[in-house]
């Protein structure tokens, strides 16, 4: 089940961040804190792979509110997609670890976000994600030019080129068939 609670309260936390002034610039990196509870854990008693991308979500619901993203989102009737992905899991989390995730943004092209997060136990990474995410018109369902979205939030001209793995991914995700049926 999704975690509505979580999404609640990391929601009203990162309204009171803003409304107190701890707010993120685009550049900046999010950061967020969850304990693995009961429904996080799967049949091995670790946090369940699928729970690992939900609490990403959370991550990145933080990061966009924080960077005043939240508010251009309401305003326009924008919505948030995310067309791909990749991750690695390298540390199990157990139940009752405290986890911290940490959000940034590691590129921009001119039609997605490329977001980087990575999940911390005990300090330690225990996994890391790559995502290519896109912000909507809510009406006709068609991704937004970055640029229009970076003007929205008052950061024109923002270039940020892909690292060299970024770079491959994108590539190598050009070359995945999607199948016709």
């Amino acid at each position: 089940m999704y975690p509505f609670i979580r999404l609640g309260t990391g929601i009203g936390k990162s309204i009171y961040h803003t409304l107190k002034g701890d707010t993120l610039g685009v550049t900046d990196t999010g950061e967020v804190s969850f304990v693995c509870n009961i429904n996080d854990i799967d049949n091995f008693l670790e946090m369940n792979n699928g729970r690992i991308l939900t609490l990403f979500d959370l991550g990145r619901n933080d990061f966009a509110i924080r960077t005043g993203l939240g508010k251009k989102l309401i305003a326009n009737r924008w919505g948030l997609v995310v067309a791909g992905s990749t991750i690695q899991y390298r540390k199990r989390i157990r139940l009752f670890d405290k986890i911290t995730i940490k959000t940034r943004i590691c590129a921009i092209d001119e039609r997605w976000f490329y977001i980087e997060q990575t999940m911390y136990a005990k300090g330690v990474p225990t996994s890391h994600a790559l995502l290519r995410t896109g912000v909507t018109n809510l009406m006709s369902g068609k991704v937004i030019d970055t640029k229009q979205v970076l003007d929205a939030l008052g950061v024109s001209g923002l270039d940020i080129p892909p690292d060299k793995w970024v770079q491959a991914w994108i590539d190598a995700d050009k070359l995945r068939p999607f199948p016709n049926e």
